[in-house]
């Protein structure tokens, strides 16, 4: 990793960001895992083993993405790992205000959000849902396994269901939606054969719909953010604009990376903001017209407001 900037770095980075978000007409921010992890969502270490020791010790999985690719024998195991990892995901409080404030620095404005986070925290935290497209899924829908028929446009949303199957395990939900785990020896690793979900279109198994394979279901909900998504980019391709960058790593570079310094090298109004802890880094073609800041989301949006 490399190191963050020193403090008058920083300090001048951020005020460079700060004219620019203030002298935009429009702002479209690319959100990335990073975000997240800035927000305070932890996907290794003490609070993964709190809530899947069992899974460490029984399978050697170490952290919430490998878990999201261990191919489980039974369905039954599939949903005990699955409802934990959707729900401490998805629908406990978000950890940190890190959303709420970068709300509050775009909502006068006219902004649009494509990310490719499955956490759904940007509508939780108050973004408004027209102006959001979550190119890649959402925890909080399932899909068939193999969708075929009526199957392939249909999605199913699954905060009631995961809520059973983590009471059947042994968990228990306060009144902020926080997941408390049974002592661990009651820890169940399975759910009953009777919560396994399947599709009312075509029954085969449903699944989370995440874009892990060419089986992702591009639902009337996703084809709509799409349009929307699309509009935006038509309406402020002339617009003095700030693309801007939140935690996007190198795995996925064409979903949000590639396509902003496009964008930002066809519009000369345009300027481009890369915040990352370790990866901020802009193309030669647009790097006068680029605001890299290799520090801590959290700090530096905590510094604009």
């Amino acid at each position: 990793m490399q190191k963050t900037m020193v403090k008058e770095e920083f300090d001048a980075a951020v005020a460079k960001l700060r004219a620019a978000l203030d002298s935009s007409e429009a702002v479209l921010i690319g959100a990335g895992s990073g975000l997240s992890t800035a927000a305070g969502y932890a996907y290794s270490g003490d609070k993964f083993k709190k809530y899947f020791g069992d899974f460490v010790r029984r399978y050697g999985i170490q952290d919430i993405h490998s878990g999201g690719f261990y191919e489980f024998r039974d369905m039954e195991t599939y949903w005990a790992w699955w409802s934990r990892h959707i729900w401490l995901n998805r629908y406990e409080p978000i950890p940190s205000d890190l959303y709420s404030r970068l709300r509050e620095l775009v909502k006068d404005k006219n902004y649009f959000v494509l990310t490719t986070n499955f956490d759904h925290c940007f509508q939780r935290a108050g973004f408004e849902k027209e102006r959001l497209f979550y190119n890649q899924g959402d925890y909080g829908l399932l899909q068939s396994r193999k969708p075929h028929g009526e199957a392939a446009e249909a999605t199913y949303e699954n905060r009631h269901l995961i809520k059973e199957m983590l009471i059947v395990q042994g968990f228990r939900i306060s009144s902020s939606g926080r997941l408390i785990p049974p002592d661990v020896s009651e820890m169940k690793m399975k759910v009953p054969a009777k919560l396994i979900p399947r599709s009312p279109e075509d029954g085969d198994y449903l699944v989370p719909s995440l874009r892990k394979d060419k089986e992702f279901v591009e639902d009337e909900g996703w084809r709509q953010a799409f349009l929307n998504y699309t509009f935006f980019k038509k309406d402020t391709e002339h617009a003095r604009i700030l693309y801007f960058e939140l935690g996007v790593g190198k795995r996925t570079p064409e979903n949000i990376k590639y396509p902003f310094y496009e964008m930002t090298a066809e519009n000369k109004k345009a300027v481009y903001a890369c915040v990352n802890l370790s990866e901020a880094v802009a193309p030669e073609q647009i790097r006068s017209r680029s605001i890299c800041i290799q520090d801590d989301i959290a700090k530096v949006i905590r510094a604009l407001g």
